[in-house]
C-alpha cells in the first residue's frame, strides 16, 4: 500500500505538504493550485487508499467501522432525505459487517468545493443524491480518490441507480389521453436537475404525440416546495384552467392542490392531478394524490449494495441499476372518491 512518503517523493514535495494536501487543508495552508494537482495526481498514480480507521484509532476512537458518506443537496429537497434513510437503514440491518453513516449536506452547482471527495480522508465511499447538471459535469470530468454512487442520475464514470425519468413523464401524458383530456399542464420545480428536466421533457413529448395542447400559459416553474406548488397553481388559475395538470413533484402537488382549493377550483371535478414520487403524505391529502411512485428505499438499498461491494473491491468496475417506477391513482385522478381504497 502506499504512503504518503511516497506520494512526497512522486510529486517533489515535502511530506509534511502531501500530506496537507490529502488532508483537504491545501488552501487553509496556502498552498499552490498547482502543487496541490501534483500531490493528487501523485496519490492517483499511486492508488493511494488512506487508512481511515489508522487515523480514527490515533485520535482515541473506541470503535472503529467503515464510514459511508451521504451527500444530500441543501436546499428545499432536504425534507426528501427520509424515505432514503430509512431504506440504508433497512440495508444495513441485513448486510455483513457494521458501517457508520456521515451525512454531509452539500450546496448545488458546489459539489466541487468539497475537497474530501477529491481526497477521500474521511469517508470510505460516498452516496451523492441530487447532484444539479453543473456538480454531474464537475464529476464527469474529475478525478476521485473514493469510490462514488450516484442516485437518481446516471454516470459513464461512477456506479449509479436510476429510473426512467422520461419514459415516467411519458407515462402520465399516456394517462390524461386514456381518461379524454386534450388540454393539459404541468407544474415544474424550478431547479437544475436532470430527473426533473428528463420528467418534463417525456411529458411534452409524449402528450404532443397524442395531441394534447400545452399552452405556454400551463407550463408554470416554482420553487421545489410546498409553497412553490401553491403560488405555481394560483398562478395557474388566472388562466383558462387545464383539465389535467402534472404536478413534477409531490411537495409542489400538496402546495397545488391547497391552492387550487383556496381558488376555488375543485379537484378532481375542475381538474385532475397527478404529482411524482409517491411520498407517504400522497394518500392523506384531500383528496388523496395520484402519482408516479418512486421506489426510493429500494434504491437506497441498492446504493448501499453497490458501494460495499466497491469498498471491498467486489465489484470491478462501477456498474448502472435501472429500477421500475409506476403510477399510482389514486382520487385526485382516476379512482372514483365514493370507492377509494388505497393500498
Amino acid at each position: 500500500m502506499s504512503s504518503i512518503k511516497e506520494i512526497a517523493r512522486l510529486a517533489n514535495v515535502s511530506q509534511g505538504t502531501a500530506s496537507l494536501v490529502m488532508n483537504g487543508k491545501g488552501d487553509q495552508y496556502r498552498i499552490s493550485v498547482a502543487t496541490q494537482q501534483k500531490v493528487l495526481e501523485a496519490a492517483r498514480a499511486l492508488n493511494y487508499q488512506p487508512n481511515i480507521s489508522a487515523r480514527r484509532l490515533r485520535s482515541g476512537g473506541e470503535k472503529v467501522l467503515p464510514i459511508i458518506a451521504l451527500f444530500w443537496t441543501l436546499d428545499t429537497r432536504t425534507v426528501l432525505i427520509s424515505r432514503f434513510l430509512r431504506g440504508l437503514q433497512q440495508e444495513l440491518a441485513e448486510i455483513e459487517g457494521e458501517y457508520e453513516l456521515l451525512i454531509q449536506p452539500f450546496v448545488g452547482s458546489k459539489l466541487s468545493e468539497t475537497r474530501s471527495l477529491v481526497t477521500g480522508t474521511r469517508f470510505n465511499g460516498a452516496i451523492i443524491a441530487n447532484p444539479t447538471e453543473e456538480d454531474e459535469r464537475y464529476l464527469e470530468q474529475s478525478q476521485l480518490n473514493v469510490p462514488i454512487v450516484l442516485y437518481q442520475r446516471s454516470s459513464e464514470r461512477y456506479a449509479s441507480v436510476n429510473v426512467d425519468s422520461y419514459a415516467s413523464g411519458r407515462a402520465v401524458a399516456e394517462l390524461f389521453a386514456s381518461r379524454g383530456h386534450q388540454r393539459v399542464g404541468v407544474l415544474v420545480p424550478d431547479v437544475s436537475s436532470a430527473a426533473i428536466r428528463l420528467r418534463k421533457e417525456g411529458f411534452l413529448e409524449r402528450a404532443a404525440e397524442l395531441g394534447l395542447e400545452v399552452r405556454d400559459e400551463h407550463m408554470v416553474y416554482g420553487d421545489f416546495s410546498e409553497r412553490g406548488g401553491y403560488e405555481a397553481a394560483c398562478k395557474l388559475v388566472k388562466t383558462s384552467l387545464p383539465s389535467a395538470l402534472f404536478v413534477i413533484s409531490d411537495q409542489m402537488a400538496v402546495g397545488a392542490l391547497s391552492g387550487l382549493h383556496d381558488s376555488g377550483k375543485r379537484v378532481p371535478d375542475d381538474i385532475e392531478l397527478v404529482g411524482h414520487d409517491d411520498d407517504e403524505i400522497a394518500r392523506f391529502t384531500i383528496p388523496s394524490l395520484s402519482t408516479v411512485h418512486l421506489p426510493v428505499e429500494e434504491m437506497a438499498r441498492e446504493c448501499l449494495r453497490m458501494l460495499v461491494d466497491l469498498i471491498h473491491h467486489r465489484s470491478p468496475e462501477p456498474v448502472a441499476r435501472l429500477m421500475d417506477t409506476s403510477i399510482v391513482l389514486r382520487t385526485s385522478c382516476g379512482i372514483d372518491s365514493s370507492n377509494a381504497n388505497d393500498a
